[in-house]
Order: structure tokens, then C-alpha cells, then sequence
């Protein structure tokens, strides 16, 4: 017997309320970002891959990064038949944005201890952020798009796929030369919990048994 989710509601609102929620959840994934950042125990994996690759071409942190999350968008409609909303495009403006507005509200720790504390709660924040947004049903993030279609897909658990592909791309930015410390690891590692754990609060990323003519949930449920 499954666990209710306490938040399930909010999968059901208005439209109009639907946007509320996916901003909210854009907010809070540009704060996670940025506790996580001021902590400097490691980037992520994403983060470390998109610097390694402006190791080896003349391109800017930013331009990897897009043409990265386009590359995704594209496996993730073509190959994975994932949904492309506006929640898709807006995660790629917004975040960025918030990641630079809350930047003066954000601690800069100097404690090893607190640097670390700071991290962890920017990976649970991050996972609580997943969620939010998800549940508006206006279509995930490239990458987040990417781990539910696998989910779908394969019938594996979103942390499951989360954590595997965490891996594979920290491996990639550590032989490209980008910046890996212990956080990087240790992101890798949590994310994947974390993101099961905010989907969780909504009734979203459950893997039940697969039957015949199976559906996806508008707001991004794994059949």
C-alpha cells in the first residue's frame, strides 16, 4: 500500500495556479542552485561536464549549457516521446534568473561544517524544487524531462535513473577537465533520493506495475 501524498492537491489546480506553482518551484530550484554554489564543496555534475566542455571549445559556460539542454529536449521528445511544455522553456529562463536575484540573500558560510550543512540543504531543496514544478503539469526540465521519460521508459525508479545518469555525466566533466570535488560526488550520489523524495509529496514519479494502455499523467506522473 503506497503512502498518501500530502501535496497531490495542487496537481488538480486551476490554470492559473498551475503557473503560480511552476514559478514557485523555478524559484526554488534557482535557490537550491545557489546554496549549493556558496557552499563550494563541488559543483554538480552537470556543471562540472558544461566547464570541462568549454575546455576543449571556444564557447562560454552559458552557450554549453543551452545547446546542452537543447540536445536534451530533442533526445528526450524524439526518442523518449516526452512532453515539451512551457514549464520546458521556462526552466531554461527563469532559473538562471533566480539564481542571480537571490544571490545577496544567500549565506557565504566559511565553516567547513556549515559549507556543508548549506549543500545538503540546497540538494533537499532541490528535490522539494523538482517536485513543485513538476506537479504544475507544464512540462519538466530538459534534464528532469530526460529522467522521467527514462523512468517511463525502462520502469526503474526515478532515483534510480537520476543517480545513473549523475554519474555518467560527472565521469564525462572529470575527463573533460572540469571542476569535481567531494559535493560533486555527493550530489550524484543525493539527487536522486532527493527528486524521488519531492515527486513523492505530489504523488508524482511512482513506477507500478506496467499494464496495457497505460497512461502518463498530465502533470508528469511515471506509469
Amino acid at each position: 500500500m503506497s503512502r498518501p501524498a500530502p501535496l497531490a492537491a495542487a496537481t488538480r489546480l486551476p490554470t492559473a495556479g498551475r503557473y503560480a506553482l511552476l514559478v514557485l518551484g523555478l524559484a526554488l530550484y534557482g535557490l537550491a542552485l545557489r546554496l549549493m554554489l556558496d557552499a563550494r564543496v563541488g559543483v554538480a555534475p552537470w556543471e562540472a561536464f558544461h566547464l570541462g566542455v568549454t575546455r576543449h571549445l571556444p564557447l562560454t559556460l552559458g552557450t554549453v549549457s543551452i545547446l546542452t539542454g537543447v540536445l536534451i529536449v530533442a533526445v528526450s521528445a524524439l526518442w523518449l516521446r516526452e512532453r515539451i511544455g512551457p514549464g520546458t522553456v521556462l526552466n531554461v529562463l527563469l532559473i538562471g534568473l533566480f539564481l542571480d536575484g537571490l544571490a545577496p540573500l544567500v549565506p557565504d558560510p566559511s565553516g567547513l561544517l556549515a559549507r556543508w550543512v548549506q549543500f545538503g540543504l540546497g540538494v533537499g531543496l532541490l528535490g522539494l524544487a523538482t517536485g513543485t514544478y513538476v506537479a504544475a503539469g507544464l512540462g519538466a526540465g530538459p534534464r528532469d524531462g530526460l529522467v522521467l521519460g527514462l523512468s517511463r521508459r525502462t520502469g526503474w525508479d526515478v532515483a534510480r535513473v537520476r543517480g545513473g545518469i549523475e554519474l555518467i555525466v560527472l565521469a564525462l566533466g572529470w575527463l573533460l577537465g572540469g571542476l569535481v570535488g567531494w559535493g560533486t560526488l555527493a550530489f550524484a550520489l543525493a539527487s536522486g533520493p532527493a527528486m524521488r523524495a519531492g515527486l513523492g509529496l505530489y504523488g508524482l514519479g511512482r513506477t507500478p506495475k506496467p499494464s496495457a494502455g497505460a497512461a502518463t499523467h498530465p502533470a508528469g506522473r511515471v506509469p
